[in-house]
């Protein structure tokens, strides 16, 4: 055999070799790999779990991420491959996908339970979502105002007992009126006692810090352990709460003329007692950590930026002078005060990630996709972006004026999620709430910080301030 042949021969086993490699690669772990540019695995098991812990959060290590590799990116998830995507042209492309990629929220499993509607998919998802999302239209809204204004009330008659020099905890009072809020509006009139509510936003704060740490603390090497007895404790007084909310409305609710979500859940499962409480205790914590840290940080803007909150206290004036609750009507004209509140949702990073999954290949910027595997939404990265949002960490309401806002994508702007139709289904309860109280707080009082406070954000499934925020207020009239 001459020279040249074993060359030829060498040379084709080389090739084939390289091929072999390449198709492993393609398909580690038995998946197939997709071709989007990202990070290798760091560790064999954890992927790049130890990588989000140095960066100190989801959203911060795909800010990272998106950095380097642009709005279409890849990372391991311990042994699952995951692509993220941070541009709304990526956003439109994923538009349509229902399912939720269930894995990257299966830390909440132990509060949530494994029959929440977090973790339901495909038909009965859909249906669950229809059957409840008919609670939240705005035409039926207006059943809440006056049970939200008598809240607001409540928090803002303890404000008038203080002194001026009084240091007053914003986090603690914003979670006293949302869960008294959320409660009663979600669930009934059941919780109108504000100890009963105490006790259940005591209890969810124990168990949330917990839960919540993986989004931090991916690994697992934090102290975040569910089977303390802590831990079980306050689930079962969380749990205890909302199943007697659920039986005292099945016995009363039809004596009622409002039609509340808790209605729709046992409408939907009339005699699935797991399901039930599983989607009721996923809408009622939806509805308490969002909302509650929406209003601190709103304020707490509203605190650096004084001319914002003038303009602001002059907007709510003009509607509605000094006295005169929010009606559906009123908040329409309330412009100013929804710039605010977007603003806030977007500086903050409210809500950093979503994440969905298809059960068939599709295409991503131009990227074949394969089915299972799970996408990020990188909500907090596109919030971010500079090209979007010129000066992103400056806080400016006026982004969402008419005219600033025009040309802007829509979907830019996504701070509850977009895809699959299951955009957060509470958004406008949301905004209800935070509107009544922000217009109630204001028509009596000026927001000052406290001063010498370092005030630092945690991202977690939302964002809220490492440490306590303290104001001061003042009356205006």
């Amino acid at each position: 055999m001459s020279w040249l042949a074993v060359a030829v021969i060498v040379g084709t086993i080389l090739v084939f070799l390289s091929l072999v490699s390449r198709i492993l690669q393609l398909f580690k772990n038995g998946t197939p790999r997709s071709t989007v540019r990202g990070m290798e695995p760091s560790d064999d098991q954890q992927g790049n779990l130890n990588d989000i812990e140095k960066a100190g959060s989801v959203h911060q290590f795909l800010m990272g991420l998106h950095k380097e590799f642009g709005p279409i990116a890849s990372f391991w998830w311990g042994k699952q491959q995951a692509v993220s995507i941070a541009s709304p042209e990526l956003f439109k492309q994923h538009h349509h996908v229902f399912d939720r990629a269930v894995e990257v929220y299966r830390v909440f499993e132990p509060v949530f339970t494994r029959h929440s509607i977090v973790y339901t998919n495909g038909a009965e998802g859909k249906l669950r979502r229809q059957a409840y999302d008919s609670v939240f239209k705005y035409d039926i809204l207006g059943i809440y105002y006056d049970k939200l204004q008598k809240v607001a009330d409540e928090i803002t008659s303890k404000w008038e007992k203080a002194e001026a020099d009084d240091h007053l905890p914003l986090g603690e009072h914003m979670s006293l009126y949302v869960a008294k809020a959320a409660l009663i509006g979600l669930l009934g009139d059941a919780f109108e006692d504000e100890k009963e509510a105490m006790v259940f936003k005591h209890s969810f704060d124990l168990v949330w810090n917990i839960v919540d740490k993986p989004l931090e603390d991916p690994t697992g090497t934090a102290d975040n352990s569910n089977t303390s007895p802590d831990f079980q404790k306050a689930l079962a007084t969380m749990k205890d709460i909302v199943a007697r909310a659920v039986k005292e409305r099945e016995r009363h609710g039809e004596e009622s003329r409002d039609f509340l979500l808790i209605d729709a859940i046992i409408g939907h499962h009339p005699d699935d007692e797991e399901r039930r409480f599983g989607d009721a205790i996923t809408y009622v914590v939806g509805g308490l950590h969002t909302s509650d840290n929406l209003l601190t940080w709103c304020i707490y803007y509203l605190c650096l930026h004084e001319e914002c909150q003038e303009r602001l206290y002059q907007e709510i004036v003009a509607v509605l002078g000094t006295k005169d609750p929010v009606t559906d009507q009123s908040l329409r004209k309330l412009k100013y005060l929804r710039h605010v509140l977007d603003e806030t949702l977007r500086c903050t990073v409210m809500a950093p990630i979503a994440a969905r999954y298809s059960d068939e290949d599709i295409e991503l910027g131009g990227h074949k996709i394969y089915s299972g595997t799970p996408v990020i939404h990188a909500l907090g990265v596109t919030l971010m972006d500079e090209h979007i949002w010129p000066n992103p960490t400056t806080f400016d309401p006026d982004r969402f004026s008419e005219e600033r806002s025009r040309g802007r994508p829509t979907i830019a702007f996504s701070p509850f999620g977009f895809a699959g139709h299951r955009k957060c289904p509470g958004y406008r309860l949301a905004y209800v709430m935070a509107s009544i109280m922000m217009v109630s707080a204001l028509q009596k009082f000026r927001f000052m910080l406290v001063p010498g406070q370092d005030v630092k954000p945690v991202y977690g499934l939302v964002t809220h301030p490492k440490e306590e925020i303290w104001i001061k207020v003042a009356r205006r009239v």
